[in-house]
């Protein structure tokens, strides 16, 4: 595509050197850099991508954009190199991708959710409606990419580069896509990943503390600032009004048609005479002129609050009372109140659950149906907000009947230290515990100690199949690792 088309409508910059080129790729990593690429310099935070402008110039590159001058400044950049600078690098990427692709996502239409939880089961509830009123659908999100039924890759962050997202785009429209869910996470509307991007609908799940760190959000404040970057970007828009946060957006953004939600408060979907069982929940709520009851195979609270934003966005698109009640009552989400099936027929969950309310949430929910006792087995990730780690421990403390403190993702942390920071918040319960840092020791510990009246709720981990070790993914499924376990027990009887 000619440079010129790639520029249109981006403000804010510079250009030295000769416009009129044809730009065969665009990158940000100088190592997938190709002769008549354009590399994007990106100052990120644990590299600078202007320190690798000479190896993108090496690997073929003829347009170079970048943001600090003075950087540039110690190169001898040829003359043959168009070189564009622009205010922030972030930004450019993300516009001068959806140039690129012919901004793909205004030729379908575009769901955005955002929240601190239930982002996940939700988009995988609307894409479930969706296919099942005989639509084309896409969705991105933090378990995986899918394109028309099929999975198309595993996800490592909820919210794809810009550069990514828009190449996935552009594949969705061209396998004749009609509709796109996405998770819209914090992350990428302060980092400017989906900026330029169409949306036709987006929702508000709940806020609550997370994701402050010095890699993330410094505080709550700029947290919430950041989320609320997506009612800017559409004004059609769904918020849970039952949420503190949330109850606000409506009039924070008065010239915009948002619907509320919720179960105790006023709005227009309301959840009515709720039943949740060790299975299920189901409610009753205005699905056409009259209430309808719904169902849903997922238990717990939380599952009508995701079930009302799935159904307020469908109505919406016009999908009929019949298939949003048939998707919604077989709905399975990989890793959100998942049951795994095993040969002891002991009760066994795996859920994402790595924050204190969600963790707080989910021991709630199966104490409040559970016969037995409630074993909860958690870690807290590194390299994240510290601060959470005694909270989750003390509300584990509380709940669960007994706690297994164990390894999560420790990323560059040693495990042994998060433990201990965890451990500080069980000691101000009378909560019975032990600590097993090898996450899989702790599973088989679990799994040992528990009847068929019991439940295992392993936390924190959910979908992932990997757990995180300074830099390295290896390979960490827990439903195969439960599997295993349980095969061994049963041979050796």
């Amino acid at each position: 595509m000619n440079l010129k088309k790639i520029l249109v409508d981006i403000n804010e910059i510079k250009a030295k050197g000769n416009l009129d080129i044809e730009i065969k790729g665009i990158e940000s990593n100088s190592k997938n850099i190709k002769p008549g690429y354009m590399f994007v310099a990106i100052s990120g935070f644990t590299s600078d991508g202007h320190d690798y402008i000479q190896n993108a110039i090496d690997n073929g590159a003829t347009a170079i954009v970048a943001e600090n001058i003075d950087k540039v400044k110690q190169y001898n950049l040829p003359e043959s190199i168009t070189l564009i600078i622009a205010e922030n690098t972030r930004k450019f990427l993300a516009l001068s991708s959806c140039n690129f692709y012919s901004n793909p996502s205004r030729k379908f239409k575009l769901i955005g959710i955002t929240g601190t939880k239930g982002k996940t089961t939700t988009t995988f509830m609307i894409k479930e409606i969706l296919e099942k009123a005989g639509k084309n659908v896409g969705l991105i999100g933090t378990v995986a990419t899918y394109i028309n039924g099929k999975k198309i890759e595993d996800s490592d962050r909820t919210t794809p580069e810009s550069l990514e997202l828009q190449k996935m785009f552009n594949k969705m429209v061209e396998e004749n896509v009609e509709y796109v869910v996405m998770e819209v996470s914090s992350q990428s509307l302060k980092l400017h990943r989906v900026d330029g991007c169409d949306f036709d609908l987006v929702a508000f799940t709940n806020f609550s503390e997370d994701h402050i760190s010095e890699k993330e959000h410094p505080d709550m404040q700029d947290y919430f600032q950041s989320k609320l970057k997506l009612f800017n970007m559409c004004k059609t828009g769904f918020v849970n009004i039952d949420d503190l946060q949330g109850n606000k957006i409506p009039k924070m953004f008065p010239d915009n048609d948002i619907t509320g939600y919720g179960i105790d408060n006023s709005g227009a979907f309301l959840a009515k005479d709720i039943t949740i069982t060790n299975s299920y929940v189901d409610f009753k709520v205005k699905l056409t002129e009259r209430n309808e009851r719904v169902k849903v195979d997922i238990p717990g609270r939380f599952t009508v609050y995701n079930a009302l934003c799935a159904i307020c966005i469908c109505k919406k698109l016009g999908i009929d009372a019949e298939n949003i009640k048939i998707a919604l009552e077989k709905i399975k989400v990989p890793g959100r109140s998942e049951m795994v099936e095993n040969k002891l027929e002991i009760p066994i969950m795996i859920d994402y659950a790595h924050s204190p309310e969600s963790l707080e949430s989910i021991l709630r929910a199966v104490k409040s149906y559970t016969r037995g006792r409630v074993i909860s087995v958690f870690g807290c990730g590194g390299d994240r907000d510290t601060r959470k780690r005694p909270l989750m421990g003390e509300i584990s403390g509380k709940v669960a009947d007994y706690t297994i403190i164990t390894s999560d993702n420790p990323r560059t942390e040693r495990p042994e230290e998060i433990v201990k920071q965890i451990e500080n918040g069980i000691f101000k319960t009378k909560g019975k515990y032990e600590v097993i840092v090898d996450r899989k020791e702790a599973i088989e510990k679990a799994i040992k100690m528990a009847n068929k009246n019991d439940i295992i709720v392993l936390a924190g981990k959910g979908h992932e199949p990997y757990q995180e070790i300074n830099g390295v993914k290896y390979p960490f499924d827990e439903r195969v690792i439960v599997r295993e376990i349980i095969s061994k027990m049963k041979s050796k009887k």
